[in-house]
């Protein structure tokens, strides 16, 4: 089986369009809790393809030729499963939480190539 990279990504319309925003606090609480439910059913759901939970991430700094900055991106959470083929890899995230009850955008998948010489 190959290692694919799930990226969790986000962004302001994707937030903008699950009204996430708007939503008082007792039904942003109803949704985190049927989030984090669904969120849970999908890892029980997969957990056999799952090679490392992955976790949400934080701010993020570049480092190049220019030194260090501090930039924004559109990446949340990241995870690492296993399939037989890049397809069935992304499939796996069909429906998934993040961007059906959470703000999230999508999840982009790619294949972990190996280093080449090693």
């Amino acid at each position: 089986m190959k290692k694919y990279l799930a990226v969790f990504t986000g962004n302001t319309s994707a937030r903008e369009r699950s009204g996430w925003d708007t939503l008082n606090d007792a039904d942003r609480s109803a949704r985190e809790q049927k989030g984090i439910a669904a969120w849970g059913a999908w890892v029980a759901r997969n957990q056999a393809s799952i090679v490392d939970n992955g976790a949400p991430l934080g701010t993020t700094k570049r480092t190049g030729l220019n030194g260090v900055t501090d930039i924004k991106n559109n990446l949340a959470a990241y995870l690492v499963v296993q399939a037989e083929t890049h397809e069935a890899a992304a499939k796996l995230f069909e429906d998934h939480p993040h961007f059906t009850i959470f703000p999230g955008d999508a999840v982009e998948i790619m294949e972990c190539l190996p280093i080449p010489g090693m």
